[in-house]
């Protein structure tokens, strides 16, 4: 039994329908995953990927609207199929998708139209009728991240509290002027996106909630590091024409406005330990991002667009 199995088959026994599973009877490969441990588990006759939740994800994660809105996803054809779940562990088993690729941001520059099929994936989830449990909050996230990193005194990088008061014009924008809520994503990584060159499949939804639809390409951009071509290739999709002013200014927004979330989300998993990455460096790259993104004078007139909007 290699490392892998021994880690994946006390856990896959509990699924019901796989409790006599011998360890021999399958293979399991890890796979990608920041804070989780996700296998494929390969039968001969079927694949599945198995998510294992990482450790403290349980304190800024609910299971039980992943679970919900992943099956709505799922019910939507933009995602793979849930075949288990349990809320209190965390644990799922999803089927696989094959024929894909995982997404990359050198897969986004090498496959053509790669940006047009992610924009189309997130408009069918977007327009999908059935709402998504959790509001994500953008503000009130990170007061919430905030608190997380106060009770463990954990260190901020120099300036994010400057920063977010300098935030406070965007979030007077979009109070002014919210959009309709959809069924959002959230967490576009690269590396949750699937593509099998005709469509895109969108998966992970831990972080998924009732949202504006323009986080979900901004976040994309910032993830896959779009050029400018890119972003208009992947707004012309989305919006079916030329972006308005406002449209395209939301998306760049976002752009900056992750950054300044995930800033956070990066240094508690460096206070939690979490060895899949240097999350101190993580933190701090998106926020200079963050910050010359902010700083640039087509900023403030992205800003002015939202205001105008009528």
């Amino acid at each position: 039994m290699n490392e892998s199995t021994q880690q994946v088959h006390p856990l896959l026994t509990t699924i019901p329908g796989f409790e006599n599973l011998a360890a021999d009877a399958y293979t399991a490969e890890r796979l990608g995953g920041l804070t989780n441990l996700v296998f494929r588990i390969d039968t001969g006759a079927d694949r599945y990927v198995l998510r294992i939740p990482g450790k403290g994800t349980e304190e800024y994660i609910d299971r039980a609207v992943e679970i919900h809105n992943a099956r709505i996803a799922a019910r939507a054809d933009v995602s793979a199929e849930v075949l288990y779940a349990d809320s209190a562990s965390g644990i799922m088993l999803s089927r696989h998708i094959d024929g894909i690729v995982t997404m990359t941001p050198d897969q986004f520059s090498k496959r053509e139209g790669a940006p047009t099929r992610a924009a189309l994936a997130f408009k069918k989830m977007h327009d999908w009728p059935e709402a998504f449990k959790f509001r994500f909050e953008l503000f009130a996230m990170i007061d919430d991240y905030l608190k997380i990193l106060d009770e463990r005194k954990a260190e901020l990088p120099a300036g994010y509290a400057d920063v977010v008061d300098a935030a406070q014009p965007v979030r007077s924008a979009l109070d002014r002027n919210p959009s309709d809520l959809a069924p959002c994503h959230c967490d576009p990584l690269c590396e949750n996106l699937l593509d099998s060159g005709d469509r895109m499949w969108i998966v992970d939804w831990e972080y998924s909630g009732m949202n504006d639809p323009m986080w979900d390409l901004g976040d994309l951009s910032v993830e896959a590091g779009f050029t400018p071509a890119q972003d208009m290739e992947l707004m012309r999709a989305y919006c079916g024409d030329d972006p308005t002013a406002a449209e395209f200014g939301r998306m760049v927004i976002y752009k900056a406005m992750c950054d300044l979330l995930w800033t956070l989300w990066g240094l508690i998993q460096h206070s939690d330990g979490n060895p899949a990455e240097d999350f101190w460096a993580y933190a701090s790259e998106r926020f200079e991002r963050c910050k010359a993104l902010m700083s640039e004078p087509e900023f403030t007139r992205h800003v002015k667009a939202i205001s105008d909007q009528a």
